[in-house]
């Protein structure tokens, strides 16, 4: 029978938040968690104890030491633990298009590079964490839009070491884009929200601005990029007619 959301033992909260009661017990050790409701002997657990499980969990899954998140948890009530776990959530999924890992046969990955062999092209992949080889038949692609663009731009015809050499310099200067969002976010909108502590009412329309934010950065990057491609190749196409011109 499922618990009521407010009568949960800690068995049954470890059991819902996906973790061993030996660590939950830890973390309320630790304080990062609030004390249970007692009943006679028995502790009993809420929605707020979930909430904050859950973004611990969260926030160890993404590097962070215990220590760093019992201070962050210290300067904040159960309520911002609770909308923190929504911002996390968010930025895991901005755009409603969560990419999955998948699984694919190394023959077909090679089909859709156009390849023949594989010499050195998973191997790369691999060192650049795109993909992980399961057996000698199988691949797993950990980011499968950025594979799949890649293979694309190999089946085309350029050579596959210019374009996997491609993609950490697509990184570098998509990240200077990203960091330049992301600071006039925190300067116009997150400070301000911060400096008035971060009001209960205010923290509904601060994660509608972020779910906003990213698919319209997004999109104004994707606009941007392509009027510069086709300059680029208007200019580049003009060189070539008019080499021919030449000849």
């Amino acid at each position: 029978m499922t618990p009521h959301p407010d009568q949960m033992t800690i068995d049954q909260l470890a059991a819902a938040a996906g973790m061993t009661v030996r660590n939950v017990r830890a973390y309320a050790g630790r304080g990062l968690i609030p004390a249970p409701r007692l009943v006679g002997r028995t502790g009993y657990y809420g929605p707020e104890h979930a909430a904050r499980l859950q973004l611990v969990r969260d926030l160890i899954d993404r590097g962070y030491t215990l220590g760093a998140v019992e201070k962050m948890l210290a300067r904040h009530n159960a309520a911002t633990a609770g909308h923190a776990v929504d911002l996390l959530h968010t930025l895991e999924d901005p755009l409603g298009q969560s990419e999955e890992p998948e699984e694919m046969s190394i023959e077909a990955l090679l089909r859709l590079a156009g390849l023949e062999d594989e010499t050195g092209f998973l191997d790369r992949l691999t060192e650049m964490g795109l993909v992980e080889r399961i057996d000698a038949q199988r691949v797993r692609l950990i980011r499968p839009f950025v594979v799949r663009a890649g293979a694309k731009a190999v089946a085309l015809g350029l050579d596959r070491g210019s374009v996997l050499a491609t993609l950490p310099v697509l990184g570098e200067h998509l990240q200077v884009i990203a960091r330049r969002f992301v600071d006039e976010f925190r300067a116009q909108l997150w400070k301000p929200f911060a400096d008035a502590g971060m009001p209960e009412d205010q923290w509904p329309v601060m994660l509608d601005s972020i779910r906003t934010l990213l698919p319209v950065a997004s999109q104004a990057v994707l606009a941007v990029f392509r009027d510069e491609l086709r300059t680029v190749i208007d200019e580049a196409l003009g060189e070539e007619l008019g080499g021919l011109d030449d000849s």
